[in-house]
């Protein structure tokens, strides 16, 4: 069987054991935005350096994203997740998966690209007492992978990766600015990976997502996308 493109970027076993050693926790709701742009004919995406004073992931480049917050399932949005994607964040995620937290888990990779890179995705509005100025616009998203942090780690996330190309929503990337949680922004060439300094992870959804632009250069919702997990010590990686 052929290896796809980001198995070749996952830890391998001893590294993976190396890297644990702390009590077994349940992994937490997260949600990235690959942020995407055509320049001269390649495909870029965002991605930030973290801060050395995190504790978690220091000084590494990642997508912006965060944990998802209680909040963000009252948020009100404009319009809706296709049905595919619905499926597929359904997708081994047990009852828990209402539509409701499906729309929480797009606007919290909205919201946080908002906070982390000064983008709004969506409508502004002057409503004062709103959690966001702007009404986070969930349509144009597609779920590109969804990947689980290992067993054993510090903290331990379930996250769902998201995408959407910055000129089908006319985002206007003047407002583009670092922030406390990724001190820099670089915009990074898709198939041009390993330049900076980046998770295995991060690396693997950037392999992935090349691949995926080469069969659908629009990255149409029905594309299948990588699930990776931990089986048996060593990452396993379905496709969904």
């Amino acid at each position: 069987m052929t290896e796809a493109p980001g198995q070749a970027y996952l830890p391998n076993a001893a590294t993976l054991a190396a890297q644990g050693g702390y009590p077994t926790l349940r992994p937490r709701d997260a949600a990235t935005l690959l942020l995407l742009r055509r320049d001269q004919g390649k495909t870029q995406v965002l991605s930030g350096r973290r801060s050395d004073k995190h504790k978690f992931m220091p000084g590494v480049y990642v997508f912006p994203g965060g944990r998802r917050d209680p909040t963000d399932s009252r948020i009100l949005v404009s319009g809706s997740l296709q049905e595919s994607i619905a499926r597929k964040l359904a997708y081994k995620s047990g009852a828990r998966m209402t539509e409701a937290r499906m729309r929480a888990l797009a606007v919290a990779a909205i919201r946080e690209t908002y906070e982390e890179a000064g983008l709004a995705i969506g409508q502004p509005h002057d409503r004062l007492k709103a959690a966001l100025p702007f009404i986070p616009d969930i349509s144009p998203l597609r779920l590109v992978g969804r990947a689980i942090t290992p067993p054993g780690r510090s903290r331990r996330f379930d996250t769902r990766f998201f995408a959407l190309f910055a000129e089908e929503v006319n985002l206007d990337l003047s407002g583009l600015r670092p922030s406390a949680e990724l001190e820099a922004l670089e915009w990074v060439n898709v198939e041009e990976i390993g330049d900076l300094k980046m998770p295995g992870i991060t690396l693997a959804i950037l392999a992935d997502i090349a691949a995926m632009l080469k069969i659908s250069p629009e990255l149409t919702v029905d594309l299948p996308v990588p699930f990776y997990y931990m089986r048996s010590g060593k990452f396993v990686r379905e496709e969904i």
